[in-house]
């Protein structure tokens, strides 16, 4: 399926997820989703799917949250997955699906723009896919509208970067090394765009549903070995998009970021903290009368 037909303001977050940000996910896939497996396990919980629900999964990358989705649904339920990035869904669409599963869907699709259908689905589900909209409040309307009577959403996002030693730490090892830059915008499309619950939370109401629940979850993620870790480390998050601008820097932060690897290594590998908030929240009856 193609992207919407007009012209999308999410274009430079979609060229990326076409391309290099896309393919590092899709090298690194198992290991990333080693590591975001128990955040999602937790926002899963939180969503608690029924059997024979038919669920969205928005900004579902290569299928494996889809998948969970579509064996909790049974075979009387249904889940989409929905996604901008072509080489992601590629792995989603070659993944072997559990035969205990209902069936599972994988679109290309821009949740902001594009038509999720009316009133499809019980459910709609999120493991860090909805951070990048350049009109998050428009995007979560139309996410809305997809949800049947008495719907809900659930999704996990991260906190504030200071508070993810995972990204963080690797980043200000590298920092000696990098150009200055302008302080970012704290609210533009990225990983930490949702980091303030208070402004999830009105996002959320201006865009119809009823209430908002935001609930810390910490963790430990990780689990591969030193050199793993930092080959990860130097191609997601802050640190990666600066050498992605800048690659010839790579050989002078590789020793500074390993080292601050090393303070986590444990027996069952590098293992560092994580903080994301857990966002429940149902549909607004009044609003879908409407």
């Amino acid at each position: 399926m193609a992207y919407a037909s007009k012209p999308s303001s999410n274009a430079a977050q979609i060229a990326d997820w076409n391309a290099a940000v896309g393919r590092t996910w899709t090298q690194f896939q198992e290991q990333l989703e080693r590591q975001l497996d128990p955040l999602g396990r937790e926002a899963l919980r939180a969503l608690a799917p029924m059997p024979g629900e038919h669920i969205l999964d928005i900004g579902c990358g290569c299928g494996a949250t889809t998948l969970d989705l579509a064996v909790r649904v049974g075979r009387a339920g249904s889940v989409v997955g929905v996604d901008v990035s072509v080489p992601m869904l590629e792995v989603a669409r070659r993944r072997s699906r559990p035969a205990d599963a209902g069936r599972a869907e994988f679109l290309q699709l821009d949740a902001q723009h594009d038509a999720l259908g009316s009133a499809a689905f019980d459910a709609a589900f999120s493991r860090f896919g909805v951070m990048f909209f350049s009109d998050p409040v428009a995007a979560f309307r139309n996410i809305l509208t997809s949800l049947k009577h008495g719907g809900r959403l659930v999704f996990v996002c991260w906190r504030r970067l200071e508070d993810n030693p995972w990204v963080r730490v690797p980043l200000e090892a590298a920092r000696p090394f990098l150009a200055d830059a302008a302080p970012a915008d704290p609210t533009a499309p990225g990983p930490f765009a949702f980091a303030a619950a208070s402004r999830v939370r009105s996002i959320l109401i201006d865009a119809g549903f009823a209430s908002v629940a935001a609930t810390p979850f910490d963790s430990l993620i990780g689990g591969a070995d030193l050199e793993q870790t930092l080959k990860l480390a130097l191609r997601v998050g802050p640190l990666g998009a600066a050498l992605r601008e800048h690659p010839e820097l790579e050989p002078l932060v590789t020793g500074p970021v390993r080292e601050a690897l090393r303070n986590y290594l444990t027996a069952a590998g590098v293992r560092m903290p994580c903080a994301t908030w857990i966002i429940s929240a149902p549909t607004n009856d009044r609003q879908l009368s409407a």
